[in-house]
């Protein structure tokens, strides 16, 4: 049911707004969930939650740059084990872990349809996050199971993370295009590099006013634009390497010797290979992202690989 009612809306929004405009400043929320597929699951990566003002810069007299736009954004990442609730130490095949962070983006996109967004994140894992007591909340208020398990979660850890990511369009036909799709991080949290593919498919705009590319905000009316609205599925596999992952392995310049800790963190599995499944569609003041995505097994000892569902809101403006 929370399915129909979420497509009528879509389907509602998306007769709103018989021009095309453009707007510079957006805002978004993105809510990640595992229960968002229908499967009953509560494990690994279970509930995401994220803020996002986009505002778009000037690129007059650039004559590369199509557009420019400058990002803020507070989320946070909740992770447990195969269960939220484990009787004990021997169950925890993923560790128990959350990741709240601020951040900031600076994406450059280009004519020639390629981008490069530059991100900056101060972050904190461990109880400093509120994973646990937002997920006790959550469960405790909406008639969930009471989660157990968190004693034996990641330790606080202050974290600075940055990211490159790089997309570039390799071929396009009438209703289908393909981009290379690429990123690399950096940082006592995270870090590691990623390559793939992007495939569109019905009626979508250039990368440089997408929602592919988080570049719907813009200062330029295009009249060039392919689409005056976008409405295209896509699908987009990734080969991942992870060099380190501090929601798994704990703190990098930690011991982890603490005999009056009961964390528990474990080894990631170095390669992973990702594929995020989904529909974007953008009116002339919203825009909407609802996608699957699944992942192999980021530690070797968990009992399965997961997935999650992801639904993504915004209101452009200005």
């Amino acid at each position: 049911m929370r399915f129909k009612l979420l497509t009528l809306l879509m389907c509602l929004l998306c007769t709103a707004g018989a021009f095309a405009q453009s707007h510079s400043q957006e805002f978004g929320i993105q809510t990640d969930n595992d229960s968002y597929l229908g499967q009953g699951s509560d494990r690994y990566y279970t509930d995401g939650i994220f803020f996002y003002y986009r505002h778009a810069l000037d690129v007059n007299g650039n004559t590369q740059l199509a557009n420019k736009v400058l990002g803020f954004e507070l989320g946070q990442k909740i992770f447990n084990p195969q269960s939220g609730f484990v009787p004990g130490p021997q169950y925890v095949d993923r560790p128990f872990a959350g990741y709240l962070y601020v951040g900031s983006t600076l994406n450059f996109l280009y004519k020639n349809e390629s981008n490069l967004k530059l991100s900056a994140q101060l972050a904190t894992t461990g109880p400093a996050s509120g994973a646990e007591k937002l997920q006790t909340w959550v469960h405790k208020n909406f008639g969930f199971y009471t989660p157990g398990g968190w004693q034996y979660q990641i330790k606080n850890d202050a974290e600075l993370n940055l990211s490159a990511e790089y997309n570039r369009l390799i071929a396009r036909g009438s209703w289908i295009d393909v981009s290379l799709a690429s990123y690399a991080n950096l940082g006592n949290g995270f870090t590691g590099a990623g390559a793939g593919a992007l495939i569109r498919i019905g009626s979508f705009n250039q990368l440089f006013n997408s929602v592919s590319t988080q570049s719907t905000a813009s200062k330029t009316s295009y009249t060039g634009s392919l689409h005056p609205h976008e409405l295209f599925f896509y699908y987009k596999p990734m080969f991942n390497y992870v060099a380190y992952d501090a929601t798994i392995q704990g703190g990098l310049f930690d011991n982890h010797n603490d005999p009056n800790s009961q964390e528990i963190a474990l080894d990631r599995e170095p390669f992973i290979f990702s594929q995020q499944a989904g529909v974007a569609f953008s009116t002339n003041r919203f825009v909407f992202d609802v996608a699957a995505i699944f992942h192999t097994k980021d530690v070797k000892e968990m009992v399965q690989s997961h997935q999650w569902g992801s639904v993504t809101g915004i209101y452009r403006f200005k």
